[in-house]
């Protein structure tokens, strides 16, 4: 099997480049980076991802809060290494279909809001633009850090602005969904 690292230097473009399905179970690590299979979509796989983060947050709201906010911070310091060792494998820095980072930014995202249909929508939303716009700092950490951690740090600011500002429109605009 040729290495992802192989196959971009043959000419093929970063966007088609994506394990099989068959990879997936084969790797752990990969299953998880590219969320269960999620990031595989060749149409958004950031979106997609969040999409399948969503039954993962259902179950975790069924924790305690302190529980909820501990497995989300052990999601987060494990997917530094998931992600740094995903892109090792594909030899692409922050490949597309690296979408662990997008279930740990919408887990922190909806850490804010209460659990109702509504803040889910209103978390989601919120999430993807801040993940897909990346106003400053979000930016700057993106194209400046590195690594696991590089895949991981604009998703969990983007997690904690969207949560930030989710909390604030529920608070004094929205009222209590």
């Amino acid at each position: 099997m040729a290495t992802y690292l192989q196959i971009l230097k043959e000419g093929s473009t970063i966007s088609a480049i994506n394990p099989s399905p068959l990879e997936l179970v084969r790797s752990p690590t990969l299953m998880l980076a590219f969320g269960f299979g999620s990031g595989l979509s060749r149409l958004a796989p950031g979106t997609v991802g969040t999409i399948a983060a969503i039954p993962l947050w259902w179950l975790l709201t069924q924790l305690s809060p302190p529980l909820y906010l501990a497995t989300v911070l052990v999601a987060a310091i494990i997917g530094v290494s998931i992600c740094g060792r995903a892109a090792e494998q594909m030899g692409v820095h922050d490949h597309g279909g690296i979408v662990w980072d997008e279930f740990v930014g919408f887990w922190i995202t909806m850490a804010f809001l209460p659990i109702s249909p509504v803040s889910l929508m209103l978390g989601f939303c919120l999430f993807r633009l801040f993940d897909i716009w990346k106003p400053w700092p979000i930016s700057w950490l993106d194209k400046n850090m590195s690594g696991g951690l590089g895949i991981m740090i604009d998703d969990i600011v983007a997690g904690l602005t969207a949560g930030g500002l989710g909390w604030l429109l529920q608070a004094y605009v929205i009222g209590n969904l």
